[in-house]
């Protein structure tokens, strides 16, 4: 689960990036964001726990067949834009600056509840490794508030890990699941080796609204291999080849572990097993198909899964803001950077602020780190992300209707991002439809969660009108400040 990486990195690069990435790197460093335990150890379990029980598995490959037809449009609308980046990018010059920055303020929205779920995760797994090892057992939210201000300070200071040390990171996290796989289909799982997970049956069981919900978080972050086309060789083939095969490799991983999840327990007590402790189950799993060591490897591995993650958050966050600010949408304060570090320490600084209040704000009421904070703030991610992509495939289908001219067959230019659009509307009447199971019931909460979307899209829409009737000269160059 990662972030869309916005293009906002350059936002002060005096000169064009030059490369001459692959597809492969490309691949690698988009993959190494998705953070793959974190996804398989986090998501997974309560996919199954909430969505469809054993038929889980299936709907990451469902989703990775609704994003491929949606990849085609988008890889084929990157060689056109002049500033290919994150999704409100192509929203912004396919439709209008209004809706590039209502897309702009939903992606805000996705960026931060995705970030906060995480960062409560990691607080509750922080709590239940230090108790293990004999620690005092403390609220989770310390924990998480702890994380929050190593963050910000490595934020604030422009400090960032080591690219080969979280490239290491990412090789471990893939080889511990390829091993547990490995394990489990050696020994036969506890149910004998089976295609049970992509059964009818399982795949329509219990909720599978919530599963795809689930599902389709792990796939956040796929689409940025088009930031990386001024690095690339040959860009006009290697991001579309980049952008497929992320969405293969991602979909093939992730459904690959999730089944191995479930043959491990297997299909007819996996639900239960799941029920028992969701936030503890891959580790579980892992010690008793790898043994203790295997238990303690994943169990670190799913640390600084989480930890890169939130840092890659607060890193995209803060320079998103910074860029908004530039462009007139945020408070100026924001476009501030540091003398020594060279970092937006401002908003640096309000993104650490802001989590930490939302963080405290969600303690007091007394919520559940996993099943409530993590759930239901990773539910409002992904209807946002999910919003996005729809909003994009309609973008790229009307700026091909508005440039006939372009080279680009009828494929790619028509059917495959209606194909996908379709698709993606579908998703989202599910993901609304089943949001009630994802919270426990609760008309008021539901409807308070899912009108977060439309809200900011809305409020970044009327900005816009706002910004064109008094603010001329900033509404003009909306479009480039954001994407910049």
């Amino acid at each position: 689960m990662t972030s869309l990486a916005p293009d906002t990195a350059t936002t002060t690069a005096e000169h064009r990036l030059t490369g001459s990435l692959g597809p492969g790197p490309i691949v690698f460093m988009v993959v190494a964001a998705a953070a793959p335990l974190t996804v398989i150890a986090g998501g997974a379990p309560l996919g199954i726990l909430l969505g469809n029980g054993p038929g889980y598995p299936a709907m990451f490959a469902a989703v990775a067949l609704v994003l491929l037809p949606f990849s085609v449009g988008l890889s084929t609308m990157s060689r056109l834009v002049p500033k290919p980046g994150a999704f409100f990018t192509y929203v912004g010059y396919g439709l209008d600056r209004r809706w590039g920055l209502g897309a702009a303020y939903l992606a805000l929205l996705t960026y931060t509840a995705v970030q906060v779920a995480v960062y409560a995760y990691l607080g509750f797994s922080l709590n239940m490794t230090i108790t293990a090892l004999g620690g005092p057992e403390l609220p989770w939210w310390l924990y998480t508030l702890a994380v929050i201000g190593l963050v910000g300070y490595l934020g604030y200071r422009h400090i960032e890990l080591s690219s080969k040390v979280l490239g290491l990171l990412l090789i471990g996290e893939i080889l511990i699941v390829l091993a547990l796989g490995v394990a489990v289909i050696a020994t036969g799982g506890a149910e004998g080796l089976s295609l049970a997970p992509f059964a009818p049956a399982n795949v329509v069981s219990g909720a599978p609204g919530v599963g795809l919900m689930f599902a389709a978080a792990g796939f956040i972050g796929f689409e940025s291999t088009a930031i990386y086309r001024d690095e690339a060789r040959q860009p006009e083939r290697t991001i579309p080849r980049a952008t497929y095969a992320a969405v293969i490799l991602i979909g093939v991983f992730y459904t690959f572990g999730a089944w191995v999840l479930v043959m491990a327990e297997g299909p007819s007590k996996v639900l239960e097993i799941a029920a028992q402790d969701p936030g503890a189950m891959v580790i579980n799993v892992t010690a008793a198909y790898l043994g203790p060591i295997g238990g303690a490897i994943v169990n670190v591995l799913l640390l600084t899964s989480l930890f890169a993650c939130v840092l890659s958050f607060h890193n995209v966050i803060a320079r998103y803001q910074h860029s908004m600010a530039h462009a007139g949408t945020l408070p100026a304060v924001l476009k501030g950077v540091h003398p020594v570090h060279g970092s937006p320490s401002p908003s640096s600084l309000a993104q650490t602020v802001t989590t930490a209040v939302l963080v405290v704000v969600l303690a007091v009421a007394g919520l559940d780190p996993v099943l409530a904070v993590f759930t239901w703030l990773s539910g409002v991610a992904t209807l946002g992300v999910v919003v996005l992509m729809a909003l994009t495939s309609l973008a790229v289908m009307v700026f091909f209707a508005r440039h006939r001219d372009v080279v680009g067959s009828v494929w790619e230019t028509r059917i495959l991002p209606a194909v996908g659009l379709i698709g993606l509307v579908v998703m989202t009447a599910l993901i609304v439809a089943y949001f009630p199971v994802l919270v426990g019931g609760g008309g008021a909460l539901t409807v308070g969660l899912i009108a977060t979307v439309p809200l900011a899209l809305a409020g970044g829409y009327a900005q816009a009108l706002h910004l064109r009737a008094r603010k001329p000269e900033l509404y003009a160059d909306l479009t480039d400040h954001i994407s910049a």
